[in-house]
């Protein structure tokens, strides 16, 4: 089966692909029963491993057949997926996250990808399908990928880190798409697509922050396997994901003050009408006090035999009306 449609699909063999990198950008096939006793055939070969990690099997063939501690075999399966990096004698082990990129997710739902490598082993788990290995293999399978352990792990971390620049492009593009509607008459449609955009920075201000510190653990501690030119890799993947913090909080901002506008220009709305209600119930109120007064039934009411004593009472009423409206355009009500 291809290696690319074997990632995408579940199943329980743990050995999603397997290469040999030789060191100067291309790599070979290995199938899961060569890994197990594999050697280098000469100096400069790696293997690269990318496993899933919720098979049964991973963490003993981890432990037993590839040599790894228990402690880390059981750190390298676990579900708690907060990115971090720490050294382990002469390895490295470290849990990053990427973009979830599936139809259905959101950019909150991130995807963790754990990584171990000793400079000649490199292992790589994921539970959810990611683009990033696939891509670092295609690029190995046309002779173009990384040439050693080093390398590789700072291909991972590049691509992890520029994919994030998608999601934040399209978080401003939804906000300039929200600048131009009109809030008067959108708002229902705005206010959950802000709320959206505001969950979704902070779930990406939420995983990056630790794995800006994961990034700055690799580069300062790394083994001396670990070349000078990775660690400068490193330095502009921590750049570069600093760079995207700062556009995910102007982002946050942004939906901030469009939500903000959109709530002043409600309230102003609603304190409006209020307003209008306050300034129709103190017109009414004397014209109300004066016919209930009119129209007690009580001997002596003024008018009662006349002919003439209802447009006389409506008279008086204009009158009041016009009273009133002279005085609020006076105190400046109106």
């Amino acid at each position: 089966m291809d290696d690319l449609a074997t990632d995408e699909a579940g199943g329980t063999d743990p050995l999603i692909f397997g290469r040999v990198l030789d060191g100067k950008g291309g790599a070979r096939t290995i199938g899961r029963h060569e890994v197990d006793n594999w050697k280098p055939a000469f100096p400069g070969e790696v293997l690269w491993l990318h496993l899933r990690r919720h098979a049964p099997e991973v963490q003993p063939w981890l432990e037993r057949d590839l040599g790894i501690p228990e402690p880390t075999a059981e750190l390298l399966v676990s579900d708690s997926t907060r990115p971090r990096a720490l050294r382990e004698g002469n390895t490295i082990v470290a849990t990053l996250r990427g973009i979830n990129f599936h139809p259905d997710a959101e950019p909150e739902d991130m995807i963790s990808l754990q990584l171990w490598s000793d400079g000649t082993r490199l292992i790589t788990l994921r539970k959810m399908p990611m683009q990033t290995p696939r891509d670092l293999m295609g690029l190995l399978d046309r002779g173009r990928g990384p040439t050693d352990a080093g390398n590789a792990i700072t291909a991972i971390v590049e691509q992890l880190t520029v994919r994030m620049n998608q999601s934040i492009v399209d978080m401003n593009s939804q906000i300039d798409q929200l600048d131009v509607m009109d809030v008067e008459h959108d708002h229902e449609e705005i206010l959950p697509r802000i709320t959206s955009i505001r969950r979704n920075c902070l779930a990406l201000k939420r995983h990056m922050s630790p794995q800006h510190e994961a990034l700055e653990r690799i580069s300062r501690d790394a083994p001396d396997w670990f070349e000078e030119h990775d660690r400068r890799e490193i330095a502009e993947s921590i750049d570069r994901l600093r760079r995207y913090l700062d556009d995910i909080d102007i982002s946050k901002e942004s939906a901030v003050v469009l939500q903000d506008e959109l709530r002043a220009r409600a309230l102003a709305s609603n304190e409006h009408a209020t307003y209008m209600l306050t300034i129709v119930a103190g017109i009414f109120l004397p014209l109300g006090f004066l016919t209930g007064l009119m129209g007690i039934n009580v001997g002596g009411m003024p008018g009662v035999d006349s002919s003439m004593g209802f447009w006389i009472v409506v008279g008086l009423c204009a009158v009041v009306m016009s009273l009133q409206l002279f005085l609020f355009w006076r105190w400046k009500w109106l």
